[in-house]
């Protein structure tokens, strides 16, 4: 597949969702930042189409006529793509891993949290970037969405707990904007757990989208029981369940190939 520019694809309503919560809001973020990739199997009248921001991908159209080194591109990201898709996949990477995941939107009141003393929940400003980035790497995937810890500080669209020095204890954020509806994403720093510091983020941060006209949205694995359990405490309720793959590196072409063909001759 080859890169491309938004304003040279079709228009975006006819290849991904739009309005609806889950993985469908990448497109739409990727369409009003700027940030995330844009892909396309041609140039003219393409068949095939794919986004991918903060590594995770949205893929759409036709596999036909796609070989598996054509999704070389989208190796070690998250793939949500229809199952027309997975033999390609399969033949395309050196694993494809499936995680089940969980759909909410916000549609009770969240419960009450009191704040330690000293800490106040407020909106990340372009002053907070570097107390986002000595958070650490295995904390830049929160940022990743809007391009890193200046992209987020400087949005709007992210509420911090902070002590009296400035540092962020915790932060909610909206990870991709959707036209309809906010995907919040949330990190605590792991010596400052268990102070209902994210749900105080999360409520301030989803008022701020009802505040917009939007939705507040969450996507989680299945398997992960403290997302799953904020959510519900912040007044989120299970919409649907669905699958996105886990992809690996590219895999060897010469036998994605074979398999490919091996696969479409059974």
């Amino acid at each position: 597949m080859i890169e491309t520019a938004p304003r040279q694809l079709p228009a975006l309503s006819r290849w991904f969702p739009t309005g609806a919560p889950g993985p469908g809001v990448i497109g739409e973020h990727a369409l009003a930042t700027g940030l995330g990739t844009w892909w396309a199997d041609h140039a003219e009248s393409p068949r095939a189409l794919a986004v991918s921001c903060a590594g995770h991908t949205m893929l759409r159209g036709s596999p036909e006529g796609l070989t598996p080194a054509d999704l070389a591109p989208l190796a070690h990201s998250r793939i949500d793509a229809p199952a027309r898709f997975l033999p390609l996949l399969g033949a395309a990477f050196d694993r494809v891993t499936p995680w089940e995941r969980m759909v909410w939107t916000q549609v009770a009141p969240a419960r009450p949290a009191v704040l330690p003393r000293g800490v106040r929940v407020r909106r990340l400003e372009p002053a907070d970037t570097d107390a986002l980035a000595v958070l650490g790497p295995d904390s830049a995937w929160i940022t990743a969405s809007w391009g890193g810890p200046l992209g987020l500080a400087s949005s709007g669209h992210g509420w911090a707990a902070t002590d009296r020095n400035g540092a962020v204890l915790a932060l909610a954020c909206t990870y991709f904007r959707g036209t309809r509806h906010e995907d919040v994403a949330v990190l605590t720093a792991p010596d400052h757990r268990r102070h209902r510091l994210a749900l105080s983020c999360v409520t301030a941060l989803t008022a701020d989208i009802r505040s917009r006209g939007h939705i507040p949205s969450w996507n989680c694995s299945t398997l992960n029981r403290a997302s799953r359990l904020l959510a519900w405490t912040a007044g989120f309720r299970l919409v649907r369940e669905y699958v996105y793959y886990a992809a690996g590196g590219a895999a060897d072409l010469a036998a994605a190939t074979e398999r490919a063909a091996a696969r479409a001759a059974s």
